[in-house]
């Protein structure tokens, strides 16, 4: 057990390095909305977690308990209060304490933000098993390095979900050479990391590189050379969990 117990914290350290050299190396110009290719990237992935979810029966978010693991800054968490979701049943845990600090102050009082380590025992506490609707893991496990603290995070998070909750997912699948911090995340490494779940899988988000140039060009290419599936490096899924979908018992407000 202590073993196991070294090996989460020592990935949880590392990872907070890699995202502190990242962060100090990374361009700001490339993510922010003002970034043509991010916005138009941004816009594609909303298009298709809204469709994902519409069409899997879970429409009503205003009626569901969501977590995003690994939040960052609340970037996705604003998204997620757009789409409906209600302050007080929407929280994010986040490793990086600067993230997690500024995501605070973007978001309302009542979505609660959680810094740490999602596996660490404490945040047991914050999350009940078989408690959320829905639990988001946007670019997370391919900055995981260590298999066995994937499997382990992949564990914990099916254990919060309830009875016909579901993982939204967004990663990508190709290894970036330049960037030895990350490393893709394939289909099947998912579907063994879930075995239980049900996945609905679609490739998303034209390639960064042939992306950035082209958006330099004209925001327009984006739909055109994203019709080109295998020009899209990453998949938006989402993993259900065996049982019934609750059907909402309030009308929306």
């Amino acid at each position: 057990m202590k073993d196991g117990i070294d090996s989460r914290a020592t990935e949880a350290q590392n990872m907070q390095a890699r995202y502190t050299r990242r962060d100090a190396q990374a361009d700001a110009r490339r993510y922010g909305m003002d970034n043509p290719y991010a916005f138009a990237a941004w816009q594609e992935r909303l298009r298709r977690m809204r469709a994902l979810l519409v069409d899997s029966g879970r429409h009503a978010l205003h009626a569901m308990d969501v977590l995003e693991v690994g939040c960052g800054n609340g970037g996705n968490l604003q998204d997620l209060l757009r789409m409906g979701v209600v302050p007080a049943r929407l929280a994010g845990v986040e490793l990086m304490a600067d993230r997690a600090a500024r995501a605070r102050e973007l978001l309302p009082a009542d979505c609660r933000i959680w810094q740490g380590d999602a596996l660490a025992p404490d945040m047991q506490r914050h999350v009940a098993p078989d408690s959320q609707d829905l639990i988001v893991l946007f670019t997370v496990f391919s900055s995981i390095l260590a298999p066995d603290i994937q499997q382990q995070l992949a564990q914990r998070v099916w254990q919060w979900l309830k009875p016909g909750g579901a993982v939204l997912w967004h990663d990508f699948v190709y290894d970036n050479p330049r960037n030895p911090d990350v490393r893709g995340v394939s289909v099947k490494q998912l579907r063994a990391l879930f075995p239980q779940a049900h996945l609905q899988v679609q490739r998303a988000t034209l390639a960064p590189p042939i992306g950035r140039v082209a958006c330099r060009v004209s925001p327009a290419l984006y739909p055109v050379l994203n019709t080109v599936p295998w020009l899209r490096t990453h998949v938006l899924c989402l993993l259900s969990k065996p049982g019934h979908v609750p059907t909402p018992c309030h009308p929306m407000p």
